[in-house]
């Protein structure tokens, strides 16, 4: 009969042991996870990987009438960032659209053109450089930024992700920021490497 007890005893008192350690250490990992990481700033020019992409950002300007093919309206300036980005993946993919974010100046979505032959979000190749152009569209009266800063995002491929257990690219966080001089007009020289 006291067998028993002193059995129970030792299960209960070995198990709150070990719910009390397993608390304290997701305690700490949640607190080493909160920790806010040292922003990385990039320099123009230099290749970065962001997990499905390698993108070398350019130059950024701003331009007073069409650009790209894309209409202003009177009086409406655009802001242009302009990145090589190369696609590491083994498809066709279009999932740029926030690999580059505006982190002030503006805070719609950019349009994303393709320089060489103005088309509107297109697929990109895999392993084929492109030079790719984001446009933001300025109210009129805007004066644009001396700087333009913008985050850069990536992604962790996942072999199996928990929903659905299929492959992809998942969890976009800030890799890093890059700040661009702002020239005027497209003729503006390319940042050096």
């Amino acid at each position: 009969m006291f067998g028993g007890v002193r059995s129970k005893l030792k299960a209960w008192i070995v198990g709150g042991i070990g719910t009390i350690a397993a608390l304290a250490v997701g305690g700490a990992l949640g607190a080493f996870d909160a920790i806010q990481k040292p922003a990385v700033v990039l320099e123009p020019g230099q290749p970065v990987e962001t997990g499905p992409w390698v993108v070398r950002p350019l130059r950024a300007y701003t331009v007073d009438k069409g650009v790209y093919g894309l209409p202003l309206k009177a009086g409406e300036k655009a802001l242009v960032f302009e990145a090589e980005m190369t696609n590491r993946t083994a498809i066709s993919s279009k999932n740029y659209f926030t690999t580059f974010q505006s982190t002030g100046g503006t805070d719609e979505k950019p349009f994303v053109v393709l320089v060489r032959d103005s088309t509107m979000s297109p697929a990109l190749q895999p392993g084929l450089p492109e030079r790719m152009a984001y446009v933001w569209g300025l109210p009129a009266g805007a004066a644009p930024p001396d700087r333009f800063v913008l985050a850069v995002n990536g992604e962790i491929y996942k072999q199996r992700d928990n929903l659905y257990g299929a492959p992809g690219w998942y969890n976009e966080h800030v890799i890093g920021t890059v700040a661009m001089a702002v020239g005027t007009g497209p003729d503006t020289p390319d940042a050096k490497p």
